[in-house]
């Protein structure tokens, strides 16, 4: 154990068997974390209920999961590290994440499911046991030095935050970005953690020569909301003073509002803009909430424990802009909704980014300047 906190794990994929808690259908809130309910994902053979035998268990199961549970980081090394995305909704085209789970605890993640695919609870799991991809430059610089390989827009911590609490130790989003360094190919990073401003010695030269882009997520203002939404994230005020300190540095910088979550968050879209602004920033898009699979429950339940006077409004909102479900996956309406409100928040939107001035200045990143080197690169030359 450290000082940070952290269980450190070392072993190789698959992973065992998730050690997993009572599964308590109501689970109290836990300073420090998103969620602390392990339910049970979509692949899952069995559920697990809980089941009040007379003599005061559910009482005791309660007590012991107001603990706020540790974090575990497993070692996987990967086969690959460049994802395809084959979506038009989203603007790049390859995507790096150094990490699955991720400790910041967001409870409306949109990537909190794809910890089913490791037997992992997409609640408490995501958040506690994070994977590590300790050979992520290894395989990058393979792959950028393959022959075969074409410069794509490329961003970083698209799933999940690459700048999360471990990355302080491990510094695997580092020695990706210096992959990139060598080879000269942009990139962009999204991120809510004020850690990206320690790799500003590589991010800064590579912005100046057009190469790197810099997108900070905003949530909302609101130190106390952040705090039950975000838990692990830094701040609102932090994250307004990396935008300064990007900005000041010659990166250029964007702010990302989302997910926009009707009658919460939804009332402070003009004044994050405002705020980013003020700090320097100068692209900005939106995203409304998403709840595919396992967030739906996660994020439903979070509402009825933290705001229960708004979470039936603010579900029958979101069914509105979701065509009567609560969730719409389908290309083209799953990030900006449908329907009447969801095209008043578009328009909301454009007004304060136009008056703002914010997308008037984005940079667009040098693909030409790519260049392959290492031994596939010059096993090539040969031929």
């Amino acid at each position: 154990m450290t000082s940070e906190g952290w269980l450190y794990i070392f072993t190789v994929m698959p992973l065992p068997p998730a050690h997993r808690p009572v599964d308590v259908r109501v689970p109290l809130a836990v300073k420090g974390r998103g969620t602390t309910w392990v339910l049970d994902h979509r692949f899952s053979a069995d559920r697990r209920d809980t089941f009040d035998d007379g003599w005061g268990n559910l009482d005791q199961i309660a007590s012991e999961v107001q603990v706020a549970p540790g974090t575990s980081v497993i070692e996987e090394q990967v086969r690959s590290i460049l994802a395809a995305n084959d979506s038009p909704d989203i603007g790049f085209d390859l995507s790096i994440n150094p990490y699955r789970g991720c400790e910041h605890g967001c409870i409306y993640c949109y990537a909190r499911p794809t910890h089913s695919y490791l037997n992992l609870s997409p609640g408490l799991d995501f958040e506690t046991r994070i994977i590590a991809k300790v050979n992520a430059a290894e395989q990058l610089r393979e792959a950028l030095s393959s022959r075969r390989y074409e410069p794509k827009l490329l961003n970083i911590g698209s799933a999940t935050d690459a700048y999360q609490p471990v990355e302080r130790q491990l510094r695997i989003t580092r020695s990706v970005i210096e992959v990139l360094q060598d080879h000269r190919h942009p990139f962009s990073i999204i991120t809510k953690s004020a850690g990206v401003e320690r790799d500003l010695d590589l991010i800064a030269p590579m912005a100046a020569a057009r190469l790197a882009a810099v997108y900070v997520s905003i949530t909302t203002l609101d130190a106390a909301l952040a705090r039950v939404m975000e838990p692990r994230a830094a701040s609102p005020e932090r994250r307004l003073r990396t935008i300064e300190t990007l900005a000041r540095a010659g990166v250029p910088v964007g702010v990302s509002v989302s997910p926009v979550i009707p009658f919460l968050n939804e009332p402070e879209l003009e004044r994050i803009l405002q705020a980013a602004q003020a700090a320097g920033a100068t692209t900005a898009f939106s995203i409304v909430l998403r709840l595919p699979w396992e967030v739906n429950p996660l994020f439903q339940n979070w509402l009825q424990q933290h705001f229960p006077e708004r979470a039936e409004r603010i579900m029958a909102r979101v069914r509105e802009m979701r065509g009567g479900k609560d969730n719409d996956g389908e290309f083209g309406s799953r990030m900006t909704g449908k329907g009447v409100w969801a095209q008043l928040l578009r328009q909301r939107f454009e007004k304060a980014t136009h008056k703002l001035g914010l997308n008037r200045q984005r940079q667009e990143l040098d693909l030409t300047q790519y260049r392959a080197v290492g031994a596939s690169a010059a096993q090539a030359s040969l031929f």
